[in-house]
């Protein structure tokens, strides 16, 4: 079975990296796995810690319309190059964990999306060179607060909120270039958004070669690649699960700000 990377908390709230055993243990490393960690002694069980985001970066940049029939739902054609956006750090959540609906909102939505993971310090990186710079992916779900996305004309508050960028529930190293992606609402069977991710308009390594022109980016660091077809709106006790085929799966209810 492909390793899976996680980042734990444990009840007396040590945080550790490791990799994820197929009995729910944890082998704890000594250090995140792309800055060269390697395994200790120290083996969790699952009792003795919950997951956090499988990483802490110091930016999330998002990218804007990357399938060309979610850029068709939003009432536009697909950009001519990445519409790339910024997530604060305070905004991740990890599996399991809520995502607050804010007061200040009438309309909140999910969008599934693959996220990859920066493994080294990387600035001007041509295309070909893209994917060494990449270790690892995991799923994210860009929540947005659509009502204010609209009125805002730009993006930061609408993406921006404490909880709005679910994270998780592991990383995986390598990942196939037609794996599927779709989105679940509570327990309906048929997903709400389902794509194969090599249907986005830019890939992977464009979209980390583009990107690194314009900003440094660091280990840890996260980039979203985009929704697909059928984002839409969620209601206070929502779950939301997004599943991406040889990864797993993200879930997470949506609650009152007042429970936060």
């Amino acid at each position: 079975m492909v390793q899976r990377y996680v980042r734990v908390k444990t009840t007396q709230g040590q945080t550790y990296y490791g990799i994820l055993q197929l009995d729910r243990s944890v082998q704890v490393l000594d250090a995140p796995a792309w800055l060269g960690g390697k395994a200790t002694k120290l083996t969790l069980e699952p009792e003795t810690y919950q997951l956090l985001a499988p990483c802490a970066p110091t930016k999330i940049i998002g990218v804007g319309k990357n399938y060309p029939q979610h850029a068709e739902e939003m009432g536009g054609e697909p950009p001519q190059e990445p519409l790339i956006f910024l997530k604060p750090p305070t905004a991740v959540t990890a599996h399991q964990q809520p995502i607050y609906y804010p007061p200040v909102t009438e309309h909140v939505e999910y969008e599934g999306e693959l996220a990859f993971v920066i493994g080294e310090r990387t600035r001007y990186c041509q295309q070909k060179q893209a994917r060494s710079k990449i270790w690892g992916y995991t799923i994210a779900n860009d929540v947005t607060a659509r009502d204010l996305q609209r009125t805002d004309g730009q993006w930061t508050r609408a993406k921006g909120f404490d909880s709005f960028c679910p994270l998780g529930p592991w990383m995986v190293r390598d990942l196939s270039a037609g794996a599927k992606i779709q989105t679940f609402l509570n327990h309906h069977q048929q997903p709400q958004q389902s794509a194969f991710i090599n249907e986005m308009t830019f890939s992977v390594d464009y979209l980390l070669s583009y990107i690194s022109q314009i900003m440094t980016l660091v280990p840890g660091d996260v980039i979203l690649t985009g929704t697909p077809q059928g984002v839409g709106a969620m209601e206070i006790s929502d779950r939301v699960r997004i599943e991406v085929e040889g990864i797993g799966s993200l879930e997470n209810d949506l609650l009152s700000a007042e429970n936060a």
